[in-house]
């Protein structure tokens, strides 16, 4: 008998978890491998630790890894990949070529720089402490990237076609809208608010049979603010000013530190705050502001924004040595320092840290996200002491959250843009959220629009074919270390559905619109020539009508 193998997709990261962003498409009977995103995991140890395991896969088996955007956990791991054996392109807008390939240098030096800091100082359990990648892996991996523009089909044969299409996060963003032998996927990557400080807005995708939504902000929506915008954090710089301190900014070198000069030029210009010095301390940040500033991607940026408004201030001063990074930890008068990581997990910004939170004179903002097991998230909730290089530093500064620098979309406009998709998807796969946010936009998306949404687990496959796109079949889980295709059954009836909304009473309460999903399989070695046996569980879901008043 033979075998007929269709596509699947293994989540191979941010999956119940906002991290790691990996996902692995097996396609026909060749077993093409295709991935989306080779995200890093940051966070909780539990996520970190997945970075040292071995890959689900040989990546020498990949052919091709498309990338939504730059950020470390969407493109972080790519060294890594490489360092284990891939070699195939890497497909990105020209953006974010240029960005990654500064991300992971950057993240390639921290490592190397954070290993030997270490095994000087002893703190690490490992002997001797070791990068997940170096240097030279990070520059192995730049000659691999080959950039498609936005909205070009991209052909990566055997019936795989790929777009990107605008997503408004961050310079050179995309969702990735691709099309199968067997089925169309939309892979949302992260997507920006309706309206970006710097950037163009989003732009409405293709619909497609399977779409995979970020949940960051999936249980929550963004408060409108009440003042002016921004207010809390010119009032906490006005304060810190007054009583001696400085300001200490962890902001992601990539975009969100655009915006947040943005915000401190324009209230600088507004005497909403005094002109104190602005320090950006971040190599990362200041090889991104470049690459922003370039005029091939103007396109890309709003028509009333100057990026020389806000990145061309007189008392906006550029930190490229390590002695002037130095020289922060103490700042002769009250001043403004940007610094990575935007959640303090590694980076020049953990020596400010180590410095300034003792000193109740000084403030540190958050601006935006910060994943459960970072030091931003411990910092956030309230936490008195903080471990770094070994030691617990106390927290004795002034902490603030300012969530309105977001560049991900709430759980309403998630919403909004799923109801957007023509035509509307058959499956939703809410990922790169923590495990009660993607629940709850899953819950969301149901219940408002319809749809069949679902949470899936870390190291499950999925089977992606146009015969169970309507049915929303799922194959069963399996396990990290061997995603495959599941195999199709041949020549057997297909099991009946209902051609119509079903309407049946359950304990005296009728409810209808079932909407069937299982993970059935077949369990070959039983039954006999005439009987087949399927496995699993069948799950119905049904819509109850309102009640009565």
């Amino acid at each position: 008998m033979t075998v007929q193998r269709g596509t699947t997709l293994s989540f191979l990261g941010a999956a119940g978890a906002v991290t790691g962003s990996k996902y692995l498409l097996t396609i026909g009977e060749n077993e093409r491998r295709i991935m989306v995103d080779a995200g890093m995991f940051q966070g909780e140890k539990k996520l970190r630790e997945l970075n040292w395991a071995d890959f689900p896969v040989p990546p020498d088996t990949i052919t091709d890894i498309v990338l939504t955007h730059a950020h470390m956990d969407h493109s972080g791991y790519l060294p890594a990949l490489v360092k284990k054996g891939f070699h195939g392109h890497i497909w990105c807008t020209p953006a974010t070529a240029q960005l990654a390939a500064i991300v992971i240098r950057d993240a390639a030096n921290l490592q190397e720089r954070d290993a030997e800091h270490a095994a000087q100082h002893g703190y690490s359990k490992h002997q001797p402490p070791l990068p997940l990648y170096d240097t030279q892996d990070a520059e192995r991996t730049v000659p691999l990237f080959r950039t498609v523009g936005f909205d070009e089909p991209l052909d990566l044969g055997d019936g795989v076609v790929v777009r990107l299409i605008r997503a408004g996060h961050i310079l050179g963003s995309a969702s990735v809208h691709m099309t199968t032998p067997d089925a169309t996927i939309l892979f949302w990557g992260d997507l920006g608010r309706p309206e970006h400080p710097v950037l163009k807005p989003r732009v409405i995708p293709p619909g497609a049979d399977y779409v995979l939504v970020e949940s960051t902000y999936g249980d929550r929506d963004h408060p409108d603010p009440f003042n002016l915008p921004h207010e809390e954090l010119a009032d906490a710089i006005r304060r810190t000013a007054q009583r001696g301190g400085s300001v200490l900014i962890p902001a992601f070198a990539v975009d969100r530190t655009e915006i947040v000069l943005k915000t401190l030029a324009e209230m600088q210009r507004e005497g909403r705050i005094p002109e104190l010095p602005i320090y950006v301390n971040s190599p990362m940040a200041l090889a991104a502001l470049r690459v922003y500033r370039e005029a091939a991607h103007a396109h890309e940026l709003r028509p009333d924004i100057d990026v020389a408004s806000f990145t061309d201030l007189s008392n906006l001063h550029e930190v490229t040595s390590v002695e002037e990074s130095i020289k922060l930890n103490s700042p002769a008068m009250p001043s403004i320092i940007i610094s990575a990581s935007g959640m303090a997990t590694g980076g020049r910004v953990l020596h400010h840290l180590e410095r300034m939170l003792p000193d109740h004179r000084n403030t540190v903002v958050l601006t935006g996200y910060q994943a459960a097991g970072t030091r931003g998230r411990s910092l956030v909730e309230g936490a008195r002491q903080v471990k770094m290089f070994g030691n617990y530093v106390p927290v004795r500064a002034e902490i603030l959250q300012d969530e309105a620098f977001s560049v991900h979309a709430s759980g309403k406009e998630l919403v909004d843009w799923v109801a957007a998709l023509d035509p509307r998807p058959h499956q939703v796969f809410c990922v790169h959220g923590e495990a009660d946010s993607a629940a709850a936009l899953a819950r969301r998306l149901t219940r408002e629009l319809g749809v069949h949404a679902t949470v899936p687990r870390m190291g499950e496959t999925v089977r992606i074919t146009a015969e169970y796109a309507g049915r929303n079949a799922r194959t069963a889980a399996t396990a990290p270390s061997h995603p495959r295709p599941v195999a199709a059954t041949q020549a057997r009836p297909a099991i009946p559905t209902a051609a119509a909304p079903v309407t049946v009473t359950l304990a005296g309460v009728p409810v209808s619109g079932a909407h069937i999903t299982t993970d059935l399989h077949w369990n070959r070695e039983a039954g006999d020539a005439d009987t087949i046996i399927l496995e699993g569980t069948i799950t119905i879901h049904l819509d109850r009508p309102a009640e009565r008043a």
